[in-house]
């Protein structure tokens, strides 16, 4: 059964070299890239048999866990094309047992068992420096290849049953970001370290830890053995050896549950009355703002703009801290670094995110202040909702209640200039964006150049016309007195005319470019 299994994955390996040329070229470049990263590896692992029993040690099994890791977190995140999903198989009356080893030996063939083979064979040369060490080294071998290759199919198969749809794909990618901005200040604080004097520190520190988890025991327990530690490497070898044991219970889990799993398919939401559309005032701009918070609501483009909001001041703080920027300082910014991304992550390119859309419009010509207007609403009132939650809680944490007109101003200003420079900008120098329907984490039809320069434009826009409140605010914190209210009647009064201003001048661009507009979007 097993020769079967293995039989057909190398009939599908084959098929794949008899597509297109250029598929074909991709295919081989992807090879020649595995095997550059698993040579590379191996001339380290050689070179590292030279090297201090202890520096190895702690190279090996950080470099280590974080392979095993990628096998294991890759899948699950970005998904996998299973080519030989256990489903298919349902209807041949395969006893679970015998399936899930055919299927597990099948996974043996491809190019990443292949790299990890490579790898973990090169091991076994940096740790032969005495008889003991060299047969941990053997026995680790085998079970950082069986490690690698059953953890990727244990995840990919999960993937497969709970990732299926394009929404469960969405919310797997926005929770990644989340963990991903959330090691943003550990990332950081690695970056403060002085590598040259306290870097083998923490990297034995790191590897003294890593060592006792499943992810790098596989790695340790020859080095321990190297080292003489014959009882802790026993120990290592012994957590290998339980987490392949857990990793194969888990396969043969997947394997029934997936025999009387159907695919999963997206339901299909039964939307009843007007929404939005019958609580706002039946003009353009109130159709247009009802369209736009409907976007906002339901679209995944607006919906990962809105998970990074709050995670980007979270980030600052955590890197600024670590820097060493007193902590009550830092809690008067996430209102305005909040409001500042609510004003500018998405309304800056909101016309390229109607897509073919936009013919609405341009058709009805509507007009140009209407669609300024109703499109700023949805981040303006997440803004004022934001600023009246968050105004409070920052001056109780700064521990002055004198600092609330600052914070006011600052973030009025902040929100308003960034909704009146996007109205002008959206219009005006609109580049490609995510279609509709599309993944927010898609790359868009786009060059990199037109992009950046857009969005550094609008950024340093916002940044240069907020400038005279926040240094207000800065006056008012050092010095007290009337500088507090201060940066609150200049912030309010520069974010109102900023936001009439771009309203006023972005429909007369709308009005202008209209056919250009509609032709950008046709084409992109």
């Amino acid at each position: 059964m097993v020769a079967q299994f293995l039989g057909l994955k190398l009939r599908l390996l084959g098929n794949l070299f008899r597509r297109s040329p250029w598929q074909v070229f991709g295919m081989v470049v992807g090879l020649l890239y595995g095997l550059g990263a698993a040579f590379a590896c191996v001339v380290g692992l050689v070179a590292l048999r030279l090297a201090d029993v202890e520096l190895a040690r702690s190279i090996v099994v950080v470099a280590g866990s974080l392979i095993v890791l990628g096998f294991l977190v890759v899948p699950l995140v970005f998904g996998a094309d299973d080519t030989i999903d256990p489903r298919k198989f349902s209807l041949l009356g395969i006893p679970n047992g015998r399936l899930a080893a055919g299927l597990a030996a099948a996974a043996f063939i491809g190019v990443p068992a292949l790299v990890l083979m490579i790898i973990a064979a090169a091991q076994v040369v940096t740790w032969s420096r005495s008889g003991p060490a060299a047969a941990f080294a053997v026995v680790s071998a085998v079970l950082l290849v069986v490690t690698g290759i059953l953890g990727a199919r244990v995840t990919t198969t999960v993937a497969t049953l709970l990732l299926a749809t394009r929404r469960a794909r969405e919310a797997t990618g926005l929770i990644a970001l989340v963990v991903l901005s959330a090691l943003s200040p550990l990332i950081a604080a690695m970056v403060t370290v002085d590598w040259q004097k306290q870097g083998l520190a923490v990297l034995h520190s790191i590897a003294d830890v890593a060592a006792w988890t499943p992810l790098g025991a596989v790695w340790a327990a020859p080095a321990l053995a190297a080292a003489g530690e014959m009882g802790p490497a026993t120990g290592a070898l012994a957590i290998a050896v339980g987490f392949v044991v857990l990793l194969w219970l888990a396969w043969r889990g997947l394997i029934a549950v997936m025999l009387v799993s159907p695919e999963r398919v997206s339901r299909t939401r039964a939307y009843t009355g007007l929404g939005w559309f019958a609580r706002l005032p039946a003009t353009p701009a109130g159709a247009i703002a009802a369209r736009s918070l409907s976007y906002w609501g339901r679209d995944p483009r607006y919906r990962s703009a809105l998970v990074i909001v709050p995670i980007v001041p979270a980030v600052m703080i955590g890197a600024l801290t670590i820097a060493g920027v007193p902590l009550h300082l830092l809690v008067l910014l996430p209102v305005p670094v909040m409001c500042f991304f609510l004003a500018w992550s998405t309304v800056h390119n909101d016309v390229a995110y109607d897509n073919t859309a936009v013919w609405l419009h341009v058709a009805a010509n509507t007009d140009g202040r209407a669609d300024r207007l109703g499109r700023v609403v949805p981040p303006l009132a997440l803004g004022i909702i934001v600023i009246a939650v968050g105004t409070p809680l920052s001056a109780w944490a700064f521990g002055s209640a004198d600092v609330v007109p600052s914070i006011l101003g600052v973030s009025l200003c902040t929100l308003l200039v960034g909704l009146g420079l996007s109205s002008v900008i959206s219009a005006g120098f609109p580049y490609p964006a995510v279609h509709p329907g599309d993944s927010p984490f898609a790359q868009p039809q786009s060059s990199a150049g037109a992009a950046s320069w857009v969005q550094g434009l609008s950024l340093l826009g916002v940044l240069a016309v907020t400038a005279p409140t926040v240094f207000l605010a800065i006056l008012g914190i050092a010095e007290g007195g009337g500088w507090h209210i201060a940066a609150l009647l200049v912030g309010t009064a520069t974010g109102i005319a900023a936001l009439w201003g771009g309203i006023w001048l972005g429909g007369l661009v709308f009005d202008k470019r209209g056919p250009e507009l509609l032709a950008f979007t046709a084409k992109y």
